[in-house]
Parts: structure tokens; C-alpha cells; sequence
């Protein structure tokens, strides 16, 4: 795995993006994106994901141009058909909307659909909080998650992310309700490496440490139970304010041919906020327990590591660079 400079990374992708035509203003967006979420050593959720885009472009099932078609269906509530646009891009335009009308609701919702992938939402509540709001995130996928109980998947991962300004720094969590992302998965199988025993089954529904297998298998749901739980509320509740596809009708966050039919939902609040930086203060003052070197705060560790790869570089698998790589130099070699 290459140590990479990020300016180098940047380049690259955008390069890219370029001649996929993709605009400078959203494919800037979209590197970002990838970019941090590579920085915070999220590699599924990073430039791995980038020729995907490209062909998905090329497919037609992803337009590089539109922002997505908005509209107020109750003072503090957006729908947004995403057009299929590039997910961040779409994204980014229905939380900036919300900002903007938070302001005078102090409270404002948006649910999307028909947008692509949106990636780490994690990037998008750090960004809100850095502004000194509130942002709470969701977004459905392809059902890769089995019921608790089952054998096959019929649910998303279904992350949340929460964003907010403490006082005493950005508080940003960013979780699946499944036990990994498919992307971790791939990237495990991209790597050559195993999964730990517990992480997904496989086709017929039976446990497998093999990456491979577990592709074509079922992820499990965090804390059992209740992972499942709050996963299957997240999405009937994401279904029915976007009305979009649900549960193995969902597609085209994993694949290059078919339209994106997942939902995104973001609520984003503008109101004052009582202090709270001392008790976040004293959590980072509490003794850590054996095998912990302190007792950290959630986000804590992706912005540390952010900060090492713009110093030294980013840790890129050599099959996501190699690939990149070539799609830069085609797109160069078209260009001259």
C-alpha cells in the first residue's frame, strides 16, 4: 500500500472526474468526499468506490450535473428527487437548503430520493457542526443485512451519522446498524484478507470468515436484536417520508448498471445550545480501562488521522491505486 500524497490523490480524481464530466464545482464535492473518508482510514467508503462512479456515469444511471429537483411540501420539510445525481452533490444541496431555512423553523428535514451513493455521512455532519448547527443523518441501501433470526439479506445497512458543536470540539458519530459496511466486506476481498467469524454469512445462509463469499452472502446486524431493530425502523421511516424503493427492491449502490432506488433523510436544527463541553471534558479525563490508552470521544480518531495523511500521505491499497491510476492516464491520454 503506497504512501500517497494528498495533493497527488487529488490530482488524480480529479482528473477523473473530469473526463467523466463531472463539473469542477460537484466534482470537487465528490473527491472530497471519497477523500476524507480515505484520510480517516475508511477505505470502504473511499477512492475505492471512484471507478464505480465513473462507470456508472458512463451507464447512464448517474448524471454528473444535477443538483436534484427541491420542493417545500411544508415550511420545514423538503422533498428532493435526486434526478440521479451524484449523491454528495445532491446531498450537499438539500442540507444547504436546510441551513437556510432552519434559520426561521430552527428546525428543517429533507428526505431523497433517486440520488446516488452519498457516502460517509459522517462528512456531512462534521461540516454542519463545524458551522455551529445540529445535523442528523440517515440512508438507506441494497439489502445486505439479515433479519435477526434469518439467513438472508433483506434489509440495509442503514447508517446514522449525528453532528453537533459542544464547546469544547465537534462531536460526530457515524454508525451502520449493521456490523461492518459491504464495503468493508470488499475491501477485505480486495486485500486477500478474512473476515472475523461473525460478520456475515455466505449465499446459503451460513457463517464464512471468506470475504469473497460473504459478498454474495448476508451482513449481520449489530448488537443482534437490537441493530436489527433499529435498522428496520430507520428503514420505514426513510421509505415512507421519500417514498422510494424498499428492503431487496432496493439497487444501484453497488453496481454500475442500475438506477439508484435507496433514501437519504437529514434533519438539520438551528437552535441555541445549552453547554455541555464540561461533561465531555470529564469524559476525557476518566482513567481508561487495561488495553486502552484513554477514553476517547467519538470522531476523535478519524480527525486525528485526517490530520497525519495531510502531513504524510494516504495509505491506499495498491489495487485502488493502480486502477485509479490508469483511469487518470486514459483521461489524460484523451485530454492531450
Amino acid at each position: 500500500m503506497p504512501l500517497v500524497p494528498v495533493s497527488e490523490v487529488e490530482d488524480v480524481a480529479d482528473r477523473v472526474l473530469a473526463a467523466a464530466g463531472v463539473p469542477p464545482e460537484n466534482a470537487v464535492l465528490q473527491r472530497d468526499l471519497l477523500l476524507d473518508a480515505e484520510m480517516r482510514s475508511i477505505a470502504s467508503h473511499g477512492l475505492l468506490r471512484l471507478p464505480r462512479i465513473v462507470e456508472r456515469i458512463g451507464n447512464g444511471v448517474a448524471n454528473p450535473l444535477t443538483k436534484g429537483r427541491h420542493s417545500w411540501t411544508a415550511p420545514g420539510f423538503l422533498k428532493v428527487d435526486g434526478e440521479q445525481g451524484l449523491g454528495p452533490v445532491v446531498a450537499q444541496a438539500a442540507i444547504d437548503a436546510l441551513l437556510e431555512r432552519a434559520k426561521t423553523q430552527g428546525v428543517a428535514v429533507a428526505a431523497v430520493a433517486n440520488a446516488n451513493h452519498i457516502g460517509m455521512l459522517g462528512f456531512y455532519a462534521d461540516r454542519v457542526a463545524k458551522s455551529g448547527k445540529c445535523l442528523i443523518a440517515f440512508s438507506t441501501s441494497e439489502a445486505l443485512v439479515h433479519p435477526w433470526g434469518g439467513r438472508r439479506a433483506m434489509i440495509g445497512t442503514n447508517p446514522i451519522a449525528i453532528g453537533l458543536p459542544t464547546g469544547y470540539g465537534i462531536f460526530m458519530m457515524d454508525t451502520a446498524t449493521s456490523i461492518v459496511s459491504m464495503g468493508e466486506i470488499h475491501d477485505h476481498a480486495n486485500r486477500g484478507a478474512s473476515i472475523p467469524l461473525g460478520w456475515a454469512l455466505d449465499a446459503a445462509g451460513d457463517a464464512t470468515t471468506d470475504a469473497a463469499a460473504a459478498r454474495n452472502g448476508a451482513i449481520a446486524p449489530f448488537g443482534g436484536a437490537k441493530g436489527y431493530a433499529l435498522g428496520l425502523a430507520f428503514e420505514l421511516l426513510l421509505t415512507a417520508l421519500a417514498g422510494s424503493a424498499i428492503g431487496r427492491e432496493v439497487a444501484g449502490t453497488l453496481d454500475s448498471t442500475q438506477p439508484c432506488t435507496k433514501a437519504d433523510l437529514f434533519i438539520v436544527i438551528d437552535q441555541p445550545l445549552a453547554a455541555v463541553s464540561d461533561f465531555v471534558a470529564l469524559l476525557r479525563e476518566e482513567a481508561p480501562a487495561e488495553g486502552f490508552s484513554a477514553v476517547r470521544i467519538p470522531g476523535e480518531r478519524g480527525r486525528d488521522l485526517r490530520r497525519q495523511a495531510l502531513e504524510s500521505g494516504i495509505n491506499i491499497a495498491d489495487v485502488t491505486w493502480s486502477r485509479l491510476q490508469d483511469l487518470a492516464g486514459t483521461a489524460k491520454t484523451t485530454e492531450d
